[in-house]
């Protein structure tokens, strides 16, 4: 898996990735210029199992991933069997253990969702990889001797994360889980010829220490690098939307509030966004970027980015519905064309409420939230700034009946061009 598209040359990866903000840290950019350009290097990257799907925090990695085969690179996708029974350390608080049988059922579940960004065939084919393979063979005894024999306590207590919770305490379970994430890189270098291993930079220690544990067992040399955690300009989590979080799994997270995600991005962060995610050349994003610039009302860049990444996680039919979504619900296009799954889902977002029956339209507006009382509603009726199904109401005392229901059971209201919600009739 190549692409021409993108930059040839010893230094033009390298160099991309630093233009996009992909390098935050590295084990030295001179070293890994000479390793992604100097022929085909094998990389790793891991995905701890906590949680039943992906995230779009995820993307950073997972999309990195995509870059680097596409250079030519090979990739080792490593979803991890045991380190998600352990946990790596958080500052906050020990982390809830999860049951064997739960993490083992989200490792094949993640792997589901991470195959479609890579392929595996070719020269440079992708490889899915669980660690729970060489860590759940060995003893007790084999871990102690063999691994935690090479790691230097005061180094392992020097660790940012580790320090923040000596004072409220942290189990050695999670100490420990350095040495398996460290011994996961030599795992890989001994097995697969692995040279490369990148994360995001809270992971630089894990990191820096699976480094230094593959010299020390006469190994190597490898080299790693990690990307920035990805943030918003307004303090609030990326990632996060007012329903929670972004999740990769279209029944955790539709296609339609996932691309909407991306279209409410921040004029200040889309820039950003979009040299880490898109596959765009840096020519094609420089001129996004102007344009954007010269009619930011018009949010080129959020649409641009929101089209390509939903086309990559959920694929163009999904695409092309939460684009006729976005479209139909402000009256620039028709509902009747739009899947049920899809209109209740962009339904839900706006505010969805589920009547027994249904009232006038001055009582809908007030039942959906879109005005405070009847008195507001039959205002804004007579003013003709209500809408059902993107037909203007003129009459105060209009009424809706089965006929209207879209796929026999929704409706569409609007106020004014932007403010809309949706009924859903029970039956």
């Amino acid at each position: 898996m190549t692409d021409s598209n993108l930059p040839q040359g010893r230094d033009s990866l390298t160099d991309d990735l630093l233009w996009r903000g992909l390098i935050q840290d590295s084990t030295g950019l001179d070293e890994l210029r000479d390793l992604l350009g100097g022929g085909q290097a094998t990389f790793y990257v891991g995905f701890d199992p906590t949680a039943p799907s992906l995230h779009v925090g995820h993307l950073m990695q997972v999309l990195t991933a995509r870059r680097l085969q596409l250079a030519g690179h090979r990739p080792l996708l490593l979803v991890g069997g045991a380190t998600g029974q352990i946990g790596d350390p958080k500052e906050s608080a020990e982390r809830t253990l999860n049951s064997p049988d739960v993490v083992a059922g989200w490792v094949e579940r993640i792997r589901e969702q991470l195959s479609p960004f890579v392929t595996y065939t070719g020269e440079n084919a992708a490889q899915l990889v669980n660690n729970l393979d060489w860590t759940g063979e060995m003893s007790v005894v084999e871990f102690l001797r063999d691994v935690g024999k090479h790691f230097p306590v005061n180094k392992m207590l020097a660790r940012e994360v580790v320090r923040a919770r000596l004072e409220t305490g942290i189990s050695f379970t999670e100490f420990s889980y350095q040495l398996l994430q460290a011994n996961d890189f030599f795992e890989l270098h001994r097995r697969h010829g692995c040279q490369l291993q990148y994360g995001g930079s809270d992971q630089w220690g894990n990191i820096t220490a699976g480094v230094d544990y593959v010299r020390r067992r006469g190994a190597g040399p490898v080299q790693a690098f990690t990307t920035p955690l990805v943030t918003k300009s307004d303090g609030t989590k990326f990632g996060k939307s007012e329903s929670g979080a972004i999740w990769l799994d279209p029944q955790m997270t539709s296609p339609y509030a996932f691309y909407q995600f991306w279209v409410n991005a921040d004029d200040r962060d889309v820039s950003r966004y979009l040299r880490y995610f898109s596959f765009r050349s840096r020519e094609e994003l420089e001129e996004l970027e102007k344009a954007t610039a010269e009619r930011p009302q018009a949010r080129l860049a959020q649409r641009a980015l929101a089209e390509e990444l939903t086309t990559l996680v959920h694929g163009e039919r999904e695409t092309a519905q939460a684009v006729a979504a976005s479209q139909a619900l402000f009256g620039r296009g028709s509902l009747d064309e739009l899947a049920p799954e899809t209109l209740r889902a962009a339904l839900t977002e706006a505010g969805l409420v589920r009547l027994d029956a249904l009232p006038d339209v001055a009582g809908l507006l007030k039942e959906s939230g879109l005005v405070p009382s009847m008195k507001e509603a039959r205002r804004v009726i007579a003013e003709g700034g209500a809408y059902v199904n993107n037909t203007r109401i003129s009459e105060v005392d209009a009424t809706v009946s089965a006929d209207d229901l879209l796929h026999g059971r929704y409706l569409v209201l609007r106020r004014g061009k932007r403010s809309f919600a949706g009924v859903e009739l029970r039956g």
